[in-house]
């Protein structure tokens, strides 16, 4: 068996007297796309930050690619390969969608023109194209968040983290961006998501990690995760898992 691309060992972080992650210990293999989920606040975006390197681990330890990177900045993780999405888009407003993409892709690419001209082939794998040369700031919700996916892959990585990129799209647009994610991981990126949107993660996680209340209760491939009692009770409150049992028996 292959060693894993991410590996998590009995990671921690508190905030004060606040425990927003709870010796998580988790591995995510190469290639394919892999899901987080859990209800608010369960330390899903917190877990992001511990793997980017935007958060330290309190304790525990982070290893991706074979190294130790849990003492290494957020930028020296981008440049051994992990890029992240954030749930609320921001974009460089007065930049073009070419000027924004290419800020990432000065990670790999130091001359101006070729960061440009790299923006627009990645423009190209989320369905920019035709917007390349509009500022960001005329841009909808659903091309934002493309614009969010492109930054990140500019910087070329071999993991790739996206924060709740359904979130505010239609149906349609869920399953345009659905496509662009298998895309994704279609080239060879490894793809690791937090989503609420329990159908976009049934059709493309082949396995998920629940977290509740910064711990780790359950894991597998996605229905059987979601049918997990500790995952109905986390989701819908004590007592649920007994309940949903019952009325399933009468019907």
């Amino acid at each position: 068996m292959s060693a894993p691309l991410l590996e998590l060992e009995n990671v921690s972080k508190r905030f004060g007297g606040l425990v927003a992650v709870d010796g998580v210990t988790l591995r995510v293999p190469q290639g394919g796309v892999t899901g987080v989920i859990g209800p608010n606040g369960a330390g899903k975006t917190t877990l992001f930050s511990l793997i980017a390197g935007s958060e330290r681990a309190s304790s525990g330890r982070v290893s991706f690619d074979g190294v130790d990177v849990t003492g290494l900045a957020a930028h020296g993780r981008a440049r051994l390969g992990i890029g992240r999405t954030f749930q609320i888009t921001q974009p460089f407003a007065g930049l073009s969608v070419r000027e924004n993409i290419a800020v990432g892709a000065y990670l790999r690419h130091a001359r101006r023109e070729d960061a440009l001209a790299r923006a627009g082939e990645i423009a190209g794998l989320v369905g920019l194209s035709d917007r390349l040369e509009v500022p960001a700031s005329g841009l909808t919700v659903s091309a934002r968040k493309r614009l969010e996916v492109a930054r990140a892959l500019a910087t070329e990585p071999k993991l790739l983290l996206l924060d709740e990129c359904f979130a505010g799209l239609n149906p349609s647009e869920a399953r345009d961006f659905a496509t662009v994610v298998r895309d994704i991981a279609a080239s060879g990126v490894t793809v690791l998501m937090i989503e609420h949107v329990l159908q976009a993660v049934m059709s493309l996680c082949g396995h998920v990690h629940v977290l509740a209340e910064g711990r780790l209760i359950a894991e597998g491939a996605p229905a059987q995760a979601t049918r997990d009692p500790k995952v109905i009770e986390a989701y819908l409150g004590k007592g649920a898992a007994a309940r949903l049992d019952k009325g399933a028996a009468h019907v």
